[in-house]
């Protein structure tokens, strides 16, 4: 029960200093002029500071190192889960973090090439599978089991840098990228604590905890009065990163499948992140077709399909969240109930694309 209770308390530890540290960045945003200034792809009107996600990393470094060091003190964390396997995925953890915190402060101060940005991507995935983590098991999805390190490995660092990507690129409208983010960690968070992995959990509800007030100011602040902050790169990158840890961490098969894992893992860690995902391969693969560069910046994404069909950004956010949301649930309810993990897998792709399908129709019909 003290385990929960510090679980909770890194929540509310980092949500207040969040709201402490937030409006500071503002008033030295404001001061430097350090905005996201508007243009033709952008959403925003006025410019916006865009160090919202520099309050990030920090915060939860500081609070699970705190609330680490005190249940260590106290004697909360049972020899049997604290380990030397268990220290190094986290140290692996928050030095990738670490890399991509401080590339994403330079791109949001000064720019970085997108090479560039790879490179650290590429540098910090590598992290992961040194502390042990990869993709070990398919459940069987497409009909494969146990993945072998050779393909595990490299799989696993596509798939951190994929989502830490898939992140970014969502990050389109105000609070879509961070909501989307806060229910992945929830329910993360929930699974961790369940399976009695304190370390995990408390780290999750610490990266909500400082999410909410950035998600209060990113949405409800007002531009005009200088109360609305963006994420920018930094924050974007941090999440996507630290998302992409905890997917690895919940999908890897271990031996022993505790009641959480029976509804395999793999197909509900899509389903979570399906929007920013097949969004993604969707833009990507409309770009290929259209003979594009496929990492050349359009308004062909999910938040932009919702503006073109007449909605507000607000109002586009409730939807994808809802969408997002009945995604979550069909699959964790199928995956639950017995179904066939390919047949889930095949449902919630064509599902996907005929929305896209429909919502292209409607643009179409109302431009002509």
């Amino acid at each position: 029960m003290e385990n929960l209770y510090i679980t909770l308390f890194s929540f509310v530890l980092a949500a207040y200093m969040g709201q402490k540290i937030i409006p500071r960045i503002l008033i030295i945003s404001l001061r430097k002029r350090l905005f996201d200034v508007p243009d033709s792809r952008k959403v925003h009107t006025r410019p916006v500071p865009r160090l919202g996600g520099a309050t990030f990393f920090p915060v939860i470094l500081f609070v699970f190192c705190l609330l680490t060091a005190f249940r260590v003190i106290m004697g909360f964390i049972p020899n049997e889960l604290y380990s030397v396997k268990m220290a190094s995925e986290m140290l692996c953890l928050f030095s990738g973090l670490t890399l991509l915190y401080l590339i994403g402060i330079g791109d949001d101060l000064v720019g970085v090439r997108y090479r560039k940005k790879f490179f650290y991507q590429l540098l910090a995935s590598v992290l992961i599978p040194l502390a042990g983590l990869y993709i070990n098991n398919f459940y069987g999805l497409f009909g494969v089991y146990e993945v072998t390190p050779y393909i595990g490995v490299p799989l696993t660092m596509l798939l951190i840098i994929f989502i830490t990507n898939a992140i970014n690129l969502i990050d389109g409208i105000d609070g879509l990228a961070s909501s989307i983010c806060i229910v992945a960690l929830t329910f993360f968070g929930v699974i961790f604590a369940v399976d009695g992995l304190w370390m995990y959990a408390m780290l999750v509800f610490a990266a909500i905890g400082v999410l909410i007030p950035f998600f209060i100011y990113n949405v409800f602040g007002n531009a005009e009065r200088g109360k609305k902050i963006f994420m920018g790169d930094t924050g974007s990158l941090t999440l996507g990163f630290l998302i992409s840890f905890m997917v690895i961490k919940y999908c890897m098969y271990t031996g022993v499948e505790p009641p959480s894992l029976i509804g395999k893992p793999v197909i509900i860690a899509f389903s979570i992140l399906l929007v920013p995902c097949l969004d993604v391969v969707r833009v990507v693969l409309g770009r290929a077709r259209r003979k594009q560069h496929l990492f050349h910046p359009d308004k062909t994404h999910i938040h932009h399909k919702f503006l073109a069909m007449g909605f507000t950004p607000r109002n586009s956010l409730i939807l994808i969240q809802a969408i997002s949301t009945a995604f979550i649930v069909g699959t964790v309810a199928g995956s639950f109930s017995g179904v066939n993990i390919n047949i889930l897998f095949w449902v919630d792709v064509l599902v996907w694309t005929g929305l896209n399908v429909w919502f292209s129709k409607i643009i179409n019909k109302k431009n002509s």
